[in-house]
Order: C-alpha cells, then structure tokens, then sequence
C-alpha cells in the first residue's frame, strides 16, 4: 500500500508541468521580496500598533465587518510570506475584537496561511527528496510520519522553533495534509489564546506607559517604546512546555512498546 502511494506520488509528480509546480513557491518568494523591499514588515510592531491604536478602533467601530476580513487577509499573507511579527498581530487582535473573536480568527488565519505554506512546499519537493533520504535522515523522516501528528503537536505548542520551518519541515517528510491541518489548529490555540488575552488587555499597558512618561501626552513627536519580549512571562513559556511535553508522551511509549522483548523472545 505504502509502495503504491509513494509510486503514485512519482507519477503525479513527474506529470506536473515546471510551472504548476514552482508556480506557488515563486509567487511567495515575488511577493516576500516585495514585502521587504516595501518595508510592510515595519508595520508589523508594538509601537505601530499603538501609534495607531485609534485611528484601528474607529475602523473596527464603523467598519466591522471589513475589518474582520482585512485582520484575516494580513495574518494570512504575514504567515505564508514568512513575515516576522504574528505574535504582534495575534496581539492587535485581541486588543481589536477581544480574546475570543480575535483567538478564534487568528487560529483560523494561522492555520490557513501556515497551511498554503505546506501545500507550496509540497508542490516542489514531492517525493523525490524523500526517496533520496540516506541513513538517519531517512529514518527521522519514516518515524516522523508515524506519530506525525504527536510531534507536530509538539513543535506548534513549544515555541522553539521557527513558525515558518515547522509550515514546511512535514511536506519534506511526507506527511499528510490532514494531519498537518489538524495538528496544527490544536497546537496553535494555547498560545493563540494566551497572546490574545495578553492583546485584550493591552491598553491597560498603553496607558501604564503612558502615565511613566507624561511629556508624551503633550509631545506628538514623543513615541512610546514597547518591548514585546517583556510580555512574554517564564510562566507562561513554562505551561508551552508542559503541554509539549504532554503530547510527547504517545510516540515515547510507542517506542519503548518496540523497544521492549516479545514474551517468546524472553523465552
């Protein structure tokens, strides 16, 4: 069955035209330099969250509804063109539409970006890097696709690694799109939900800043310098950690399961 998967996966592959399968990746990568080159990731800070902090609220006041899908749009290219700052944004969304709609919508628009990632990834390497796997590459790759879904719900829930590697890291490896989609809308909702209540109650830090420099009410000029590492609490990377862990436990008792002597061979 796996033979005439991956057999399948060859002929598909082989089938596909140059540019319906470099096509996805080379409209990210065009887009991505756009994006850098135009500064749009600037944007993507504290301090511009709160530099236009009202003119947002009055958006979200009068125009609801278009600024639900534009919240969804942004968070959805930032994640499939790789920007820096969902943290930020996960943050403004909170602070925009509450912690549950601005949760709820965030881990739609991460999983949705993270998943046109995947799929791009997928379109260019297929099988045939799998198939040229050697040795421990190899079999890190078979025994990823077996607990796919454990280990991907353990790098989505510890923030370690990059966003953007863990998006394409599992089309390398095989795994299914399913698995993928799933793990990752479970994985995300801690710290999806953790960053929007941190963003539903951010203008209590705003005016916090605001009340330690007072010269800034008066001074236009004057910009408030906010430091995102500094709401991330050691509780809070603590309880990422603990959840990780938590989803570890399956595949490591599979392993020793393997690991551990048949009773016939006991004997």
């Amino acid at each position: 069955m796996a033979e005439q998967m991956i057999q399948t996966g060859r002929d598909q592959e082989q089938s596909a035209s140059p540019i319906r399968r470099w096509g996805p990746v080379g409209l990210i990568l065009l887009l991505m330099g756009v994006g850098y080159l135009q500064g749009w990731h600037q944007y993507l800070t504290l301090d511009a969250l709160v530099t236009h902090r009202s003119m947002l609220a009055d958006l979200v006041t009068e125009h609801y509804g278009f600024a639900l899908l534009g919240y969804v749009t942004i968070y959805v290219a930032a994640v499939a063109l790789s920007f820096p700052g969902a943290s930020f944004i996960t943050i403004a969304g909170g602070l925009l539409f509450g912690w549950m709609v601005g949760g709820l919508l965030t881990v739609v628009s991460a999983t949705l970006g993270a998943t046109l990632i995947f799929l791009a990834a997928r379109s260019v390497f297929g099988t045939s890097l799998r198939e040229r796997a050697t040795g421990f590459v190899h079999r890190f790759a078979e025994g990823f696709r077996q607990d796919a879904f454990n280990y991907l719900l353990f790098l989505r829930l510890v923030p370690v690694f990059p966003f953007w590697l863990i998006n394409i890291a599992p089309a390398l490896f095989g795994v299914r799109l399913g698995t993928y989609v799933s793990a990752t809308l479970i994985g995300i909702l801690p710290g999806t939900f953790a960053y929007a209540f941190i963003g539903a109650g951010f203008d209590s830090v705003i005016e916090a800043q605001k009340a330690a420099n007072p010269a800034c009410d008066a001074d236009p000029a004057c910009s408030l310098s906010f430091d995102p590492g500094a709401l991330i609490t050691g509780e809070l990377i603590a309880a990422f950690v603990a959840l990780g862990v938590v989803a570890l436990i399956p595949p490591v008792l599979k392993a020793i399961r393997r690991r551990r002597p048949s009773p016939s061979t006991r004997d």
